[in-house]
């Protein structure tokens, strides 16, 4: 084989032509966009090693008689029981999250996970799953992850070998037992796992003078104090969803961001079928949207400060009620709440609640989130006890540790022995202080006065570039472990794999330090179960492992007796409405903290409400707005005290007045590629944990900063609508429970005006034909079917250049539609995705036949026919086609690629891409039925969406099966196609979304039939 190094006929040609090609802007031009990474270097010093390799390339391309390089490959001749090369398996594992477990299946094709699902066995997951669990399995291929232990003295970083670690740790523990662990600090993400917690009190024992704390930047404690109050200990609440007729939120988004979002959600939705025994009425109290806040039938934006004076001024009118005067039981709380103060609130609104709360007792539950304070909680469950909701409604379960300081003493108490000198070794497990700590303590200044740290973590961040050791955490999709759902399941944590970077768990580090534990995870975690009330067989070992879960191993749940005299202790507190600008800091639904900032699935994931990417930005309302001068994408000082940082505006309806809301866990500086440098962090201004400011200051600064906001990338036109009033473009019908009552069709009425035109004669199926429905009345817009079609159908991400320029590549968005006035609007998530159309426009343009119907009326892609033309984009009225500018996959690492779907191919630049309705799990079923010569059950088939949604808004299924659910829905009174004008069509109906406003309020609302606007402003 001739070389480029002999100069021969072929290379010389090749390196002539390819100097004389480099030297020209639009090559230059393709090295920057497709090699952004290292442009400079392919194009600068480096360019002649990088010719040669490109002139060798092409050489070899035109030379037909070389041979193949020899390659030696290994047959799979003893191949595990129970195993077929290709074919996935799946396994239950847990993911914990600020304590609380939530329950998981994660798919592994030939030794490899690749796809994480919610576990239907798991009574905190219920089959549902949210974007962080889902995207978890990116996370574990992340090739920024620490893969090496590292140990730093003043300014020498070193790294050093696991054998020099376990010498370290091992005569540096017997060091620290022969003082009793004098100056030994433990400082641990919150968890509930019993192997920690026995692995705990070993420690407790050999090191009697070690000290343990938890600390969570997000986390329950206000709802701990105020259970507290109440009740004489912490409580968790458990409301049962099914039960309660009515719900009142206090600033709780128990739809999205609450531990026990999945299963609350499921429950909530199950009961809001108008054709069902009854439908709850959902009312809401916040700052703020939320996702509980857009699903609320009767919504107040309400200063965050304020939900305190509206909470004391409900308990005084309910305990005041006609209904409730006789009860002397109730004596006690009337003194203590004996006036209504003013609040803010609508008083017919108020009139409202109060009638539906004492006219549905013992069927109704009221909530308080985690910002507000104790009085809120203590006020929100003494609410649910005076109108009997205790013990049938809602019920409380002990919470863990009841005795342990909050998440705040606790990281204030580490500190100030860190300040005092008088720790020896601080031993941080997870989490990340020196990023989110309360920004008053100075943590990261004062790590170093520990003479000795450790840091175990999955990235080498803010703590570890601060602390002596750095220890490389194992992923939980790496990891044997334990922990407990939100109602105290205790659920079983088993690797899909070996540990990439062979990093160590909590357990493992932990069992290092007590004499004679063994230091295997799988060892320690099997004595936990060996040693406690459980104590497994082998088959029951098994059993727990195969389901995830202890059968019957909840929580106690109780209604507890009101202590009066924690309640006039609490009474009084509460936060004070100032004067001035309040600002919110609110949990991320997807980098949460910020643990999750470097992954890219959840940067790029719009949130469903501000329709953001990539960023945080202070929210706003118009009128505020207005009354302040700014405008959208504005860089304004935010000022907290004496703190402040920059952030850029955006103008968000819903928003109380003269407030503003910016979400935690952006502005990474040490998290990774993604994170580093994506968003402003507002840890920076908050202040003892609190997460409500009050007296803050807006300065505009004259700069601009460039959001990527997807709402308007793709969106649908009014088609000859704006003559008529018609709801939304037929994007969007809903209605309220009277009206659907009345006139169960009435989302199908319009539909009935437009001609019926096919465009060709109609197809027929004789076999299947495929169908979905999705149900507006449950769809939360939590974004898990965006996350979940984008691992299984391997959509790469773009970054936020690209989504700024419109070229997001996710094949189902969640839009949102904003109605009304912007200072009181009401929100409606609508998933959209290739609605496969009958009458498929798409289909008539295409010059290459890439885009057909099938014989089971999916409308699919030939990716090797696509010559990328983009007709059919143009063409497509509900705009969900999605163009591959560039060859996002180039350049990935080897661990990256193992995260790829087998069953989905890797597409290279320049195709159209949509949705396939998952046509790779259609194949797999039909095959797999064909096999066994049986018919395909209704429900079999799952697309990735049906499966992640928690509400099971999605259903998928064959409309030829009369007796499927899917075609049950499809004839559902409320279902109805978009855009009827155009006679589509289309595969993916929609069921319209209806409202259960109280019969006093509905007049409020006539306009509930009004057009949505497609504009985030309208």
């Amino acid at each position: 084989m001739p070389s480029i190094e002999q100069k021969d006929k072929s290379g010389q040609d090749y390196w002539r032509s390819l100097n004389e090609l480099a030297d020209t802007p639009d090559f230059q031009e393709f090295v920057r966009r497709e090699f952004p990474n290292n442009a400079d270097t392919l194009m600068g010093e480096d360019r002649r090693s990088f010719l040669k390799v490109m002139a060798a390339s092409f050489a070899l391309a035109g030379l037909t008689s070389c041979r193949w390089p020899e390659e030696k490959i290994v047959p799979y001749a003893h191949r595990p029981d129970n195993r077929t090369p290709g074919k996935p398996v799946y396994f239950a594992t847990a993911m914990e999250k600020g304590g609380v477990a939530t329950g998981l299946l994660v798919k592994s094709v030939d030794g490899r996970p690749v796809k994480v699902e919610g576990n239907p066995s798991h009574p905190n997951s219920l089959g549902g799953a949210t974007p962080q669990e889902l995207a978890s399995v990116l996370e574990m291929y992340d090739p920024d992850r620490s893969q090496a232990v590292v140990y730093q003295t003043g300014k020498q970083v070193v790294s050093k070998s696991w054998e020099q670690w376990s010498e370290f740790i091992e005569n540096h523990s017997a060091a620290l037992r022969q003082k009793s662990g004098a100056g030994l600090y433990f400082l641990s993400e919150a968890t509930a796992s019993p192997t920690i917690l026995r692995l705990r009190k070993k420690i407790e024992e050999q090191y009697p003078q070690a000290k343990w704390f938890e600390y969570e930047a997000i986390s329950d404690d206000n709802e701990r104090e105020g259970t507290r109050a109440v009740f004489g200990q912490p409580y968790r609440p458990l409301p049962d969803f099914k039960q309660a007729k009515i719900i009142l939120s206090l600033d709780s988004d128990f739809l999205g961001a609450h531990p026990a979002a999945l299963a609350w959600s499921r429950q909530w939705a199950e009961m809001r079928n108008p054709d069902g025994a009854f439908m709850n009425r959902l009312y809401v109290a916040e700052s703020m949207f939320t996702s509980t806040g857009a699903m609320a039938d009767h919504r107040e934006a309400l200063p965050a400060g304020q939900i305190a004076t509206l909470a004391q001024a409900l308990i005084a009118r309910i305990l005041q009620h006609e209904s409730l005067k006789a009860s002397s039981s109730l004596d006690d709380l009337k003194g203590i709440y004996s006036t209504a103060p003013a609040t803010h609130f609508p008083v017919d609104v108020l009139d409202a609640l109060v009638d539906d709360l004492v006219h549905h007792q013992g069927e109704s539950v009221i909530l308080a989130g985690s910002r507000q304070p104790a009085s809120v909680h203590a006020i929100a469950h003494l609410l649910n006890h005076i109108l009997g909701n205790a013990g049938k409604s809602i019920q409380f379960a002990p919470a863990p540790e009841p005795l342990r300081p909050s998440h705040k003493d606790a990281i204030a108490e580490v500190a100030s022995a860190l300040q005092g000198g008088g720790v020896d070794t601080l031993v941080i497990l997870g989490g990340n202080p020196a990023f989110n700590a309360p920004v008053e303590l100075d943590f990261p200044g004062l790590i170093a006065k520990a003479k000795h740290s450790i840091h175990l973590s999955l990235y080498r961040d803010e703590t570890s570039m601060l602390c002596e050791w750095h220890v490389p955490r194992a992923h939980t999709l790496e990891t044997w472990g334990d922990a407990r759902g939100y109602d105290g399941t205790v659920s079983s944590v088993q690797p899909l794999i070996a540990p990439l970077y062979d990093g160590k768990t909590s357990c493992e580090v932990l069992g290092s330090m007590v004499e004679g534990e063994p230091v295997r995870a799988y060892d320690i975690v099997r004595k936990t179960f060996e040693d406690s009330r459980y104590k497994p067989t082998e088959k029951e070992w098994r059993t727990f492992l195969h389901d995830g879960i202890v059968a019957d191993s909840t929580f106690e749940k109780r209604a507890p007796a009101v202590d009066i005299a924690g309640v006039r202790s609490i009474s009084g507190s509460s936060i004070s409405h100032g004067e001035g600008f309040e600002l919110s800091l609110y949990e991320d639904l997807f980098v949460y903290d910020g643990r999750f900032a470097n992954n890219g699935w959840l940067q790029e994931t719009p949130d469903f409400i501000t329709k953001l990417t990539w960023d945080n930005a202070l929210l706003i309302a118009p009128s505020t707005a207005d009354e302040l001068d700014l405008n959208e994408e504005d860089v304004v000082k935010i000022t907290a005290g004496e703190r402040s940082i920059e952030a850029p505006v955006s103008i968000l309806p819903g928003m109380a007045p003269n407030t503003g809301a910016i979400a935690l866990g952006y502005g990474r500086t040490h998290g990774g590629r993604i994170a580093d440098g994506a968003g402003v962090n507002t840890f920076a201004i908050r202040p003892n944990g609190e997460s409500i400011l009050q007296g803050v200051t807006l300065i505009a600064t004259g700069k601009k900063y460039a959001l990527a906001a997807t709402q308007d990338h793709h969106a649908i036109d009014d088609i000859g609508m704006k003559e008529r009033n018609y709801r939304a473009g037929k994007l969007i019908q809903e209605g309220d429970l009277s009206e659907y009552k009345e006139n169960p069709e009435f989302a199908q009425e319009e539909g009935a005006h437009y001609p019926k035109l096919d465009v060709w004669e109609p197809h027929e199926y004789n076999n299947h034909k495929w169908g979905m429905t999705i149900d507006l009345n449950q769809c939360t817009g939590c974004n898990a079917c965006v996350t979940a079609c984008q691992a299984e159908n391997n959509i790469p991400i773009v970054g936020k250049e690209q989504v700024t320029w419109g070229r997001e590549m996710h094949w189902i968005r969640v839009d949102r539609y904003f109605k009304g006035d912007p200072g009181k609007p009401t929100v409606t998530p609508q998933p959209m995705t290739c609605v496969h159309c009958e009458n498929a426009p798409c289909e008539q343009v295409c010059p290459v036949q890439a885009t057909v119907h099938n014989d089971e009326g999916l409308n699919v892609m030939v990716y090797n026919r696509c010559v990328g033309t983009r007709y059919c984009s143009n063409n497509c009225p509900v705009k969900v086609r999605r163009f591959n500018f560039f060859n996002f996959n180039y350049g990935l690492k080897e661990v990256e690629k193992l995260r790829m779907n087998p069953e989905v191919t890797v597409r290279m630049r320049g195709v159209m891409e949509k949705c396939t309705m998952c046509t790779q799990r259609i194949e797999a079923v039909k095959i797999d039925a064909k096999n066994n010569r049986r018919p395909i059950r209704d429900g079999e088939i799952v697309t990735a969406c049906e499966q992640a949604c928690p509400t099971k808004a999605i259903t998928f299924g064959d409309l030829n099966d009369e007796n499927s659910r899917v075609t049950k829905k499809t004839n559902d009174s409320r279902n109805y196609s978009i855009l009827d004008v155009l006679y589509l069509k289309p595969r993916l109906t929609y069921l319209a979304k209806i409202r259960n406003p109280h019969p006093a309020l509905a007049n409020a609302s006539e306009e509930t039939h009004g057009k949505h606007g497609h504009d985030s402003h309208s």
